[in-house]
Parts: C-alpha cells; sequence; structure tokens
C-alpha cells in the first residue's frame, strides 16, 4: 500500500530524516519503534504531506503522492491519528464523529459507520452527547481513533496511540487496533512502546536519529537482544 524510497525530510538546518526506505503492505500492521527525536512522527507527517521532503519518494497504492494535498489522500483512504488526540474539544462525541466524515457525502452508510464506531467503542455511545474536552485521556483517544474510522480508511496511520494513558486502557486500545486490522484495515503504527507496539505487528522497523537501523518480523524483533535491551528495559 505504502512504498518510501530513500526520504530525506529538514526541518531548517536539520536533517531529521535521513534516506529512509521502508514498505506498508496491505492488510498488514507495522510497526515504527524508537525514541524520542528518532523521526517517527516526521515520518508519518511526510506521508500525509504535512512535512515536503528535500528528496525520496511515497508512493501510496502504485500513485506517487510526495507533493499530493493532504486532503486528497485523505479522501483516497489514507488517514492520521495525530499524537495528542487531537479532538475538537468544544464539540461533542457525535460531532466530532460526524467532522470525521467530512470528505464523504453524509449518508446511510456513513450513519452505519457511526453505529460501527459505537460499537468498537461502547464508551463513546454512553458519551455522544458529551463535550469531547470534558473527557479522560482514554476516551479522547477512543474518540480519535473513531473519528478518523469515520473517514473510511484503507491505510490507518497512528501517532503514539498510548502515549499517557494508563496500562489497562492501552491494552483495550490495542485490542481495538487489531480489531480494526482484522476488518481490512491497513495500518501503521508508530509507538514508544515497543513491546506491545511488536507484539502485535507483522512487520517492525528500528528508527534511531533519522534512521532506519533494524527491521523484520515483529516477534523476531522482540527476540533481538540489541532492542530487548534499547526498549524493553531487558
Amino acid at each position: 500500500m505504502i512504498k518510501i524510497n530513500d526520504l530525506n525530510v529538514y526541518y531548517g538546518g536539520i536533517h531529521a530524516i535521513k534516506g529512509i526506505s521502508l514498505e506498508v503492505p496491505k492488510g498488514k500492521i507495522i510497526s515504527l519503534i524508537g525514541a524520542n527525536g528518532a523521526g517517527k512522527s516526521t515520518t508519518l507527517r511526510a506521508i500525509m504531506t504535512l512535512e515536503r521532503p528535500k528528496s525520496g519518494t511515497i508512493i501510496y497504492k502504485d500513485k506517487d503522492i510526495t507533493f499530493e494535498k493532504t486532503q486528497n489522500l485523505v479522501k483516497n483512504g489514507l488517514v492520521l491519528v495525530p499524537e495528542g488526540r487531537r479532538v475538537f474539544t468544544n464539540l461533542t462525541v457525535e460531532e466530532n464523529l460526524i467532522l470525521g466524515s467530512y470528505a464523504r457525502k453524509y449518508s446511510e452508510e456513513v450513519q452505519k459507520d457511526m453505529e460501527w464506531v459505537y460499537e468498537l467503542f461502547p464508551r463513546l455511545l454512553e458519551r455522544k452527547k458529551q463535550k469531547a474536552g470534558t473527557m479522560s485521556g482514554g476516551e479522547q483517544q477512543m474518540l480519535a481513533v473513531g473519528r478518523a474510522l469515520m473517514s473510511k480508511p484503507e491505510v490507518l496511520l497512528m501517532d503514539e496511540p498510548s502515549l499517557g494513558l494508563a496500562p489497562l486502557i492501552v491494552k483495550d486500545i490495542f485490542e481495538i487496533i487489531k480489531k480494526i486490522n482484522k476488518l481490512g484495515v491497513t495500518i501503521m503504527l508508530i509507538e514508544q512502546n515497543a513491546k506491545v507496539a511488536l507484539e502485535i505487528a507483522d512487520y517492525g522497523y528500528v528508527m534511531e536519529v533519522g534512521k532506519i537501523v533494524l527491521e523484520g518480523k515483529g516477534k523476531e524483533l522482540l527476540e533481538n537482544e540489541n532492542v530487548k535491551k534499547a526498549y524493553l528495559g531487558a
């Protein structure tokens, strides 16, 4: 679905992404792990064309999207769940979900998708008329994922979905991610919590200071001694 070739991204004079190449195959969960400042979020922002690369290409569904407009990517099924949730705090849960479908014409199908999101996240149904800003961090993360699903994504990019959440809520979020994937949505996951990210990943990449330094099947990376020492507290 996504293929990145020799991508270079700069922030001013800082070389943030240094010639990385990676693939996100259809139907898979791909995890990109690394420490703060490794360039993980910049990679996602570049895929969504929120950051313009200096060189390299990003291919999505066999089309070069390196300089495509972000709104066109959303309409074509490529959607980002941003770090920090970024819900509309003054709007209700229901209003946030409706905004998630802005690129689609309102129809019975949109209404069915909202009902499906409520099935995935029963807590959102309980709070559908509640303002998002009054909800807990875990509930806001559920809303951010639900809002993204309302755009009918083929590929879901997720930036630190576990950030700041209690362990029990993290477990719930990752169970939902697996369920979404089983329904046919391809997922690229950026995550500092390497253990949970690699446990659900079909394939993973390890990023350090703007470079991909290691890659392999999720379970293989979990057993890798360097990964254990650097990211799993071994």
